[in-house]
């Protein structure tokens, strides 16, 4: 079951460019019964693998800006350990709560993508390193806490705001959440919100389902996909937000 998770996570990450916590998190709690906390944490020490595999290929083209790299991770790190601290000491309804929000926060954003601005200035020095580690802080709490890489936060800060191409973006992205995700990983491991088993599985599904899906991708328009994706998100975000539909309630203890 780890395997098609993974497999559909890299699938959907591969076709539209993003990460697979938004998809694996939802997966592991409904199907395996994994508590949402374990599920944060197994979630974020596969994106480790992720961001690292994704990283390298986009650094062989190029497309990496490690001045704002090293911004973004001197920053997420920190505040990753606090979102995994947080995570842990929330009550799970409660988590499964933010969780839902923030999939409807990027749903929103999804849906709304083609129709934003972006900066068409250079930006002054001070004004990079303002975005970039505001970025970095708020990126690296809301992964330590959702389990997810960030990406939804920091590609559009550095395409929107400091005017930088989706390309790098996308690649400085992949490469913070290697420090990043380490870091909240890493807590939630201590915690004892990792379930160890469950990653060689996960990874190796989101390999083999990211590079079906950047195969693929350009067989399908990009807006129907997007659109399609965005429903799905608001789906998923429905059922943990409405009142008596947690996802994966009557679950049982195995994962701890």
């Amino acid at each position: 079951m780890g395997l098609l998770i993974g497999l559909g996570a890299g699938l959907f990450g591969g076709l539209l460019g993003i990460g697979g916590g938004f998809i694996m998190i939802p997966l592991m709690v409904r199907f395996m019964r994994v508590r949402q906390h374990v599920a944060h944490g197994t979630s974020l020490a596969v994106l480790v693998f992720i961001g690292l595999s994704g990283a390298l290929s986009y650094a062989l083209k190029g497309s990496l800006d490690i001045a704002a790299f090293l911004l973004l991770a001197a920053t997420s790190v920190v505040t990753a350990y606090f979102g995994a601290r947080v995570a842990h000491a929330l009550p799970e309804q409660l988590l499964k709560r933010f969780f839902g929000a923030f999939l409807l926060f990027v749903a929103i954003f999804m849906l709304l993508k083609p129709h934003l601005w972006s900066a068409a200035f250079a930006p002054a020095l001070r004004y990079r390193v303002v975005v970039l580690a505001g970025a970095g802080v708020l990126t690296g709490f809301i992964s330590g806490l959702l389990g997810v890489g960030g990406g939804a936060v920091m590609v559009p800060a550095m395409v929107l705001l400091l005017g930088m191409d989706q390309y790098t973006a996308q690649g400085t992205s992949l490469l913070t959440m290697v420090p990043m995700g380490f870091a909240g990983a890493w807590t939630h491991f201590r915690l004892g919100n990792v379930k160890a088993r469950l990653i060689g599985q996960l990874v190796a599904g989101v390999i083999a389902g990211s590079f079906l899906g950047g195969t693929f991708a350009h067989l399908f328009p990009e807006n129907a996909l997007r659109s399609l994706f965005g429903i799905v998100l608001v789906w998923t975000a429905w059922r943990y937000l409405a009142p008596g539909r947690w996802v994966g309630e009557g679950g049982t203890n195995a994962d701890k």
